[in-house]
């Protein structure tokens, strides 16, 4: 059984090269860097080099409690442990985008609000 290239013009899959998410594309699956709507910049500076304290937070995090952090250095902790710095860019019903922080460069990012366990942004 062989690899077939997926119908509609060799456009690859999510994420990959070739195909929406993988480098210059838009999109990449949940979670993962990939492309940034169109228009969007990356911050030109990396983030603060200090880890602020965890704040206590609401039992969820709802899209008015971050979209007050648009355009800010935002330092999320994840409910699996995961934290890291984020600029959000966008915010909707249940999800978030914008920029994490990947040690030495920023990458389009996006995350479901239900995921997210506290936040400050600076």
């Amino acid at each position: 059984m062989g690899f077939f290239p997926p119908p509609g013009g060799g456009q690859g899959f999510p994420g990959f090269p070739g195909g929406p998410g993988g480098p210059g594309g838009p999109g990449g699956f949940p979670g993962t860097p990939g492309g940034a709507p169109a228009g969007v910049q990356a911050p030109t500076a990396p983030p603060p080099q200090f880890v602020p304290q965890m704040s206590a937070t609401p039992f969820a995090i709802d899209p008015g409690t971050i979209r007050r952090c648009l355009f800010r250095n935002t330092y999320v902790w994840l409910n699996n442990g995961e934290q890291f710095w984020f600029y959000p860019v966008f915010v909707g019903r249940t999800s978030v985008g914008g920029f994490r922080w990947f040690g030495f460069f920023w990458g389009y990012f996006g995350i479901d609000l239900n995921r997210i366990g506290s936040f400050t942004c600076f």
